[in-house]
């Protein structure tokens, strides 16, 4: 009797998170795979049909769909490296003893608090053609040399720099914490053997740090493609019929015309879902191949 009132206080306890993870993930869920296999359109009940996976295989053979991934897929290999090395290096240098060294680092971690709207008009300011402090400062040593950095030549770059800035203080925050963590003892080993400064983060500071790298490739994959709001707002303020540049056209971009403006919502379903499936055995990719570069006490990598 006792065990059971106990589970009764349980699940009364856990009722409220347990509904909601019910409601607002699994119904969701299941509704939107549903809707990928329709040709639903928000309005069309009375001719609603099942379509299968029509959606996935005409998806799968859009030129458009395909531009847009490789446009993704051009982002997240200049976004992901320039945000890993760049926290990395704030990292490493914020784990130093240097002066301010408090401020400098809530400094930096302001710019991941910034609202999206906030970093857009931020950055409208730095990169505009005309009147932008960017092309400002650069007229000031060469007249008359103003870029359009928002153009289609420099477009994904830009953006890669702003995703990169705003993404710099939790990168960092989480690399410092596993800094920390490494055990001064193993250094000052490695000191005493003679290794010099480079020694000591080529053969403990990075294998210590390898796991954290790992969380953070991870954490900068998923959120490269799934990469929406700031694009967006740079280039229209987010409004549901926004023109953004065809070279920063992502695949988020893309899915959210499909289904905001052209009302597509089964074919944008589809796409989501694709992306989810692209996402999941590219991240089981990286875990699998982690164990040859991800150092472990008990199996260190490239250990038998």
């Amino acid at each position: 009797m006792r065990k059971r009132r106990r589970a009764i206080a349980f699940y009364l306890f856990i009722s409220p998170w347990l509904l909601g993870f019910v409601l607002l993930s699994i119904v969701p869920l299941v509704v939107g795979l549903w809707m990928s296999m329709t040709n639903y359109n928000g309005l069309n009940w009375d001719t609603l049909s099942f379509q299968g996976f029509n959606n996935y295989a005409k998806a799968l053979q859009d030129p458009e769909v395909l531009f847009a991934f490789g446009r993704t897929v051009g982002w997240t290999l200049i976004n992901v490296p320039l945000w890993l090395v760049t926290s990395f290096g704030l990292a490493l240098l914020m784990n130093q003893s240097i002066r301010a060294r408090g401020v400098l680092r809530t400094l930096l971690y302001l710019p991941s608090v910034i609202p999206p709207v906030g970093i857009a008009w931020i950055w409208k300011i730095i990169l505009e053609r005309n009147y932008g402090l960017l092309n400002g400062f650069i007229d000031l040593f060469i007249p008359g040399s103003a870029t359009y950095w928002l153009g289609p030549d420099h477009a994904l770059v830009s953006l890669s720099v702003i995703a990169c800035w705003t993404g710099l203080g939790s990168g960092m925050v989480i690399f410092l914490a596993g800094l920390q963590n490494i055990p001064a003892e193993l250094e000052e080993a490695a000191r005493i053997d003679g290794a010099n400064a480079w020694g000591v983060f080529r053969y403990v500071t990075l294998p210590m740090m390898s796991p954290i790298i790992l969380f953070q490739v991870i954490l900068g994959l998923i959120g490269a493609f799934q990469a929406f709001a700031v694009p967006v707002l740079m280039y229209g303020g987010g409004g549901m019929g926004v023109t953004v540049t065809r070279s920063v056209r992502l695949y988020m971009i893309h899915t959210y015309q499909e289904i905001f403006v052209n009302q597509r919502f089964g074919h944008g379903a589809a796409l989501l879902w694709l992306l989810f499936i692209f996402i999941l055995v590219f991240t089981a990719v990286v875990f699998t191949t982690s164990r040859y570069w991800v150092y472990e006490e008990a199996n260190p990598a490239g250990g038998a």
